[in-house]
């Protein structure tokens, strides 16, 4: 084996489709997204545990934990102050964007900040505790 640039998928590079999130209640969860994000929910499965927002190009999906422990899976609990992942929405108005999402539920992690970047970001938390970064589109970067 070697090192050096990875080499693409035999079909060309692979593309990020879903995010999925294991959620206690998936019509909370989903409501949730829709009220403070202005999603559009696209798809619920015939027994409720699995549905669909959508965000643009990679697609936002929510599945319950009970599913997923029937299956034998024991998916874990975030923990806003301690992630292992977080979401990113761009926005236009991040301070609005915050008094959106905690009006509808979130918890505020982190203020608006202006970064030395030029991005403006905050953090909530989601009420299963999912990290959301809120943040202005980055800049296209010159090389």
């Amino acid at each position: 084996m070697t090192s050096g640039t990875p080499r693409p998928a035999a079909d060309g590079p692979a593309t990020l489709a879903w995010a999925i999130l294991y959620v206690d209640d998936l019509r909370a969860g989903l409501d949730f997204y829709a009220r403070a994000f202005g999603l559009a929910v696209k798809l619920v499965d015939e027994a409720g545990t699995y549905g669909e927002l959508s965000t643009g190009a990679t697609t936002l999906a929510l599945c319950s934990r009970a599913s997923l422990e029937i299956e034998g899976k024991r998916p874990g609990r975030p923990d806003p102050h301690a992630p292992s992942q977080e979401i990113a929405f761009a926005v236009g108005d991040v301070v609005a964007a915050v008094e959106r999402a905690v009006a509808a539920g979130a918890t505020l992690i982190q203020a608006p900040e202006a970064m030395p970047w030029g991005q403006t970001v905050a953090y909530v938390a989601d009420p299963d505790g999912f990290l959301i970064e809120l943040c202005t589109p980055m800049a296209a970067q010159v090389a």
